[in-house]
């Protein structure tokens, strides 16, 4: 069947409010483990994990940083008018370039209190900076569809946005943990890795991993490395279309480097696994990515991009690995450049071929939601058994929860 005519009533489960976790456990590495191996399932706590893994395992982890993309202004008349920062506006090559932006920047927004925000009124927020103040003024500049473009400006002029956020926004939290930002989730809500500033989510399978764990998977001769997508506010939305054709997947950037590349090809026979859906999307992106420039040889960078449909409709049966991930090699060093920065829109479902992917380990995902379809297609209908056991045994579900590690049927 094509995953487009899959019926999203049928990856759906109960979930309790009381087993979605609002905070984190003291210690990351003691939130609980679940493992789905050869159809079996047992289970441990994440400071045990090493011993799971194949010796020689590659683990590919998503090294966004969230930032701090809600900020909070006053309006003269006391109301308050919240700006949510979705992703830069298209003028912007990637998020790296719009979040080094000095001086001003325009970004996609949300507006809560849209409504009591007049077009033209520019709004001011004064932020205590180094003995004296930061002055970021925002300017409503038009309403789309699904969000607002928003303009930025600030003094002083030599910060750059991710500086500006820092100081100004604070940590966006998932919409199903209902409570309000906690100092501690500055730190809590990103892992220990986090290097690239540009998520409004967390990738959470890593937010459990610790140095110890690190040493543990260094003695075991577990290779790991990383690459980067940039997690969208798209992540939380449910499947809301009866049919998956009628949903819309929403797209996200993603930056890998010809290094990552290269050592996937050097070792074809290692066990690859993903720290993450984040982390499993980027990487089989990239072979879909050399399809693309197979088929196209001539393609250029801004048509370099995985549409929703494309794995489910482009020709690859001839097409392997290695071919494919040669092609872009080769794609990137023509171009001179060392690293691939594009979009991704690929959508996994039951259906879906993996082509790089051995293993998965990520937390426990929201029924009817993407992050759940792609659970069900790396393990197939046995994705109801290893949630049932979960809540069955007191896992605690979602970003702050618990997870699990799960081997391709």
């Amino acid at each position: 069947m094509h995953p487009k005519n899959i019926n999203i009533q049928d990856f759906t489960y109960q979930l309790p409010e009381e087993r979605i976790a609002k905070y984190p456990l003291k210690h990351r590495d003691a939130s609980k483990l679940l493992i789905y191996s050869q159809r079996s399932i047992t289970e441990n706590t994440y400071s045990n994990i090493a011993q799971y893994l194949p010796e020689k395992s590659f683990l590919l982890f998503n090294d966004t940083k969230v930032i701090e993309a809600r900020i909070l202004f006053q309006k003269p008349t006391g109301g308050i008018i919240e700006i949510f920062c979705l992703e830069p506006h298209e003028q912007y090559a990637d998020i790296t370039t719009a979040m080094m932006q000095h001086e001003n920047v325009r970004w996609k927004c949300l507006i809560g209190g849209a409504s009591k925000w007049k077009k033209g009124q520019v709004l001011e927020k004064k932020i205590e900076y180094r003995g004296s103040f930061i002055s970021l003024h925002v300017h409503y500049i038009e309403k789309r569809d699904a969000y607002f473009i928003i303009e930025f400006d600030w003094l002083p002029a030599d910060l750059s946005f991710a500086e500006i956020l820092h100081h100004a926004g604070l940590i966006p939290l998932p919409p199903y943990i209902k409570r309000e930002v906690d100092p501690s989730d500055a730190e809590r809500y990103q892992t220990i890795y986090a290097n690239h500033h540009g998520s409004v989510a967390a990738p959470t399978a890593g937010l459990h991993f610790t140095a110890d764990i690190f040493k543990k998977l260094q003695q075991k001769n577990i290779v790991w490395d990383f690459v980067t997508l940039h997690v969208g506010a798209g992540t939380f939305q449910p499947v809301k279309t009866d049919k998956l054709e009628h949903h819309s997947m929403h797209g996200e950037f993603i930056e890998v480097t010809d290094n990552i590349i290269q050592k996937i090809l050097e070792n074809p026979g290692q066990m690859i696994i993903a720290v993450g859906t984040t982390s499993l999307r980027t990487i089989e992106s990239l072979f879909w990515l050399g399809v693309k420039i197979i088929l196209q040889p001539d393609i250029e960078t801004e048509s370099l991009v995985i549409q929703q449909w494309d794995v489910y409709e482009l020709s690859s049966k001839d097409i392997s690995v290695k071919k494919s991930l040669e092609a872009l090699l080769e794609w990137l060093h023509k171009k001179q450049i060392k690293k691939i920065i594009t979009k991704t829109h690929l959508l996994i479902a039951p259906g879906y071929e993996f082509k790089i992917i051995g293993a998965l380990i990520t937390n426990f995902h929201q029924p009817q939601s993407t992050l759940l379809l792609l659970v069900a297609a790396l393990i197939g209908v046995d994705w109801r058994r290893v949630y049932q056991y979960a809540m069955d045994n007191d896992f605690r579900f979602l970003s702050y929860g618990d997870g699990c590690l799960l081997f391709k049927n």
